[in-house]
């Protein structure tokens, strides 16, 4: 038997897990390690975190299985992206990684807008300037820290780090390149052009491969540390909702999935370049080769569901400790006995502005519609089906692009309620699923992995004998009227809000 692994070097831990070559999982270990926020706004965190935990896990990982390590054909990398780490001309970290949700960067934002062009910029890299993106933490560093940007001479992000931990190579992949904002999109390779406008010196960035394509193997120190066999290939792999596609099967056409966590993402599909004008949702290259993906984010999804809860459904809580059950499993039960529409109340999921397809960071929460007659009940359907709303948002862009959504998989959290699956179902008018594993990013690089092993020919192919459907919600047809109606109201209420949003914010 041959067996792969998928690293997922996330945000509040890195997570190993070894898979057989079925997709079948072997033996798994996680490790958690700090963020530091400075001040207000700043997140950061510390690389040799993120390597000692991928160390310890895949060490952990090769001892429980058994399994001899040279059975282990290959390595697969997801992780956060966007993370910015600078190493010196030692290959020594030089400061912190300033990572994907640090909110310092809107100077250097404007900056690249005027440098650039907000045209040319998004025709180039697909998406405006973000003050999540790469390229405006590296002008930070330049702006704010000159001793540190004269040290700098090579720019990775956080999986590549890794991978130049294990392997020595300084490379990266399409798809998490895609999010630094110093890709050509279109042509999958670095922009010179944004390069030079930048004045970004190219030599500090690694050679671009596609996802499945093998980037370095596995050194002697880091096989000693690991357990691992030295020599072992370790590809590309994928940021990590590129990663997660692959691990729900997002690889064809008409594919796509929807994530509710604390914040939403609807991913779509694409074999063919298309990119929104108006930059409301971001195209990145994906995980297949010369494929993309379209993904729409709304901002306060499950941290919708999470503020009602904390703050209203204490009652709840107390009787899912004494029933021995998860709380939110009670919350849907409540919500299931309102009617769809939620008695005509309406709830706009803005906690934290909004990304699709307002871009709007002044945008808030708002229950629309309340009176003497709603309940709890009717408000907590309301969130729900608020969030629904939004992520329908996504999908008519998606749809506006002219890129397909026929088939959608359901993950994240909110992706375990059959409730929340019945309104998406409902709303988008296609099949919403779940997969077996619940494995995401790490069964996705797994899977790069099995291909860059030779175990399978092509990303699609893997995905076809690996992943599973485990649960369907299909539309029901005389709901969809309901909610087409309910939804045209939900999209005039963000209109009519927008100035007093925007006056809110100077209030």
């Amino acid at each position: 038997m041959a067996y792969v692994l998928g690293v997922d070097i996330g945000t509040s831990g890195t997570k190993t897990v070894l898979f057989d070559q079925n997709g079948a999982v072997i033996a798994s270990a996680s490790e958690e390690y700090p963020l530091y926020q400075p001040q207000n706004g700043y997140a950061e965190q510390d690389p040799a975190d993120w390597y000692q935990a991928t160390i310890h896990t895949i060490a952990k990982v090769m001892k429980t299985s058994g399994v001899p390590k040279e059975e282990v054909k290959g390595i697969g990398l997801s992780g956060q992206m966007h993370g910015l780490v600078m190493l010196d001309d030692q290959y020594q970290v030089i400061r912190r990684s300033i990572i994907w949700c640090d909110q310092r960067t809107a100077a250097e934002c404007a900056e690249i807008t005027e440098r650039v062009g907000a045209q040319r910029l998004i025709e180039i890299t697909a998406n405006p300037a973000l003050t999540g993106f790469t390229a405006s933490k590296i002008l930070w560093v330049r702006n704010h820290e000159p001793e540190h940007y004269a040290k700098c001479r090579y720019i990775l992000l956080p999986k590549d780090y890794i991978r130049f931990m294990l392997t020595g190579e300084i490379a990266t992949e399409v798809s998490d390149a895609s999010g630094m904002q110093l890709l050509d999109i279109p042509k999958r390779q670095w922009s010179d052009e944004v390069l030079e406008k930048l004045e970004i010196d190219k030599s500090m960035l690694g050679k671009v491969y596609e996802s499945p394509e093998i980037t370095g193997r596995v050194t002697p120190k880091a096989a000693e540390l690991t357990g691992l066999a030295a020599g072992t290939i370790v590809v590309g792999g994928a940021g990590d909702n590129a990663a997660a596609a692959v691990g729900t099967g997002v690889v064809t056409d008409g594919k796509a999935f929807t994530t509710i966590g604390t914040s939403g993402v609807v991913f779509a599909h694409t074999s063919d370049i298309t990119i929104d004008a108006k930059g409301r949702v971001h195209t990145f290259c994906c995980a297949v080769p010369g494929c993309w993906h379209v993904m729409g984010v709304t901002q306060g999804a499950g941290l919708s569901l999470k503020w009602f809860r904390d703050n209203f459904c204490g009652a709840e809580k107390e009787t899912a400790k004494y029933m021995g059950v998860d709380e939110y499993y009670l919350m849907d039960q409540q919500a299931a006995q309102v009617p769809v529409g939620a008695n005509r109340l309406f709830y706009l999921p803005y906690l934290m502005g909004e990304r699709t397809p307002h871009l709007d960071p002044d945008a808030r929460g708002v229950f629309f519609g309340l009176s003497a007659m709603h309940t709890k009940r009717d408000m907590l359907r309301a969130v729900m089906e608020g969030v629904a709303y939004s992520l329908r948002d996504c999908v008519e862009v998606c749809r506006e692009m002219g890129v397909s959504v026929s088939d959608m998989m359901a993950c994240g959290g909110g992706g375990t309620s059959a409730l929340w699956r019945q309104m998406l179902a409902d709303l988008y008018g296609c099949s919403v699923k779940t997969v077996t594993s619940k494995e995401g990013p790490a069964l996705g690089v797994a899977i790069l992995a099995m291909v860059g092993a030779g175990m399978y020919d092509s990303v699609p192919e893997a995905c076809q004998a690996v992943i599973r459907t485990k649960q369907v919600q299909e539309p029901i047809p005389e709901q969809i009227p309901v909610y087409d109606r309910c939804y045209q109201m939900y999209r005039s209420l963000y209109p009519a809000m927008r100035n007093s949003f925007k006056a809110l914010a100077k209030l």
